[in-house]
């Protein structure tokens, strides 16, 4: 029986040790408090324009880029379309010379398409890269907002 009276005693004290009672907050640190809520909250929502606003940027970056690559293709579907149109009007004798100048001509076109495509690409990569980076500027912002706030509302405390 003494050494469960001891137990509970020793655990009544153990509890007692680590239990806290929570600090008593001034009107200052509450204000203070408030305002880094306010904060942070107005930082997070501009973070989330910017993100959605990169995000905007990035996704017509690339839809030009997909266009581009469709209007190049239509054109290359096109030369050939001619040169094969050549090809059956010519002379028997000259549709060798017909084929060899369309295919030069389709040739012509796909590098252009080619040229096109990847000067699309890398502006579309540009603007990708552009968007991440403004991502990134608007989360360091809304983290020192964060880390100011929690500053001054150590300040507050500290003044109390």
């Amino acid at each position: 029986m003494n050494k469960i009276i001891a137990t509970l005693i020793a655990g009544l004290f153990a509890t007692a040790a680590y239990a806290q009672t929570a600090p008593v907050q001034t009107p200052a640190v509450v204000k203070a408090e408030n305002e880094a809520n306010k904060d942070v909250a107005k930082a997070q929502q501009k973070e989330m324009k910017a993100d959605v606003k990169a995000d905007k940027k990035a996704d017509k970056a690339v839809a030009k880029a997909n266009k581009t690559h469709d209007e190049a293709a239509a054109h290359v579907e096109v030369e050939k379309a001619k040169a094969n149109e050549k090809v059956a009007k010519a002379d028997p004798e000259d549709k060798a010379k017909a084929e060899a100048k369309g295919d030069k001509a389709v040739a012509k076109a796909e590098e252009k398409a080619g040229k096109k495509a990847v000067k699309a690409d890398a502006k579309a990569i540009k603007e990708t890269v552009d968007a991440t980076a403004d991502k990134a500027i608007a989360a360091n912002k809304t983290d020192a907002v964060k880390a100011k706030s929690a500053a001054d509302v150590k300040a507050a405390a500290a003044k109390n």
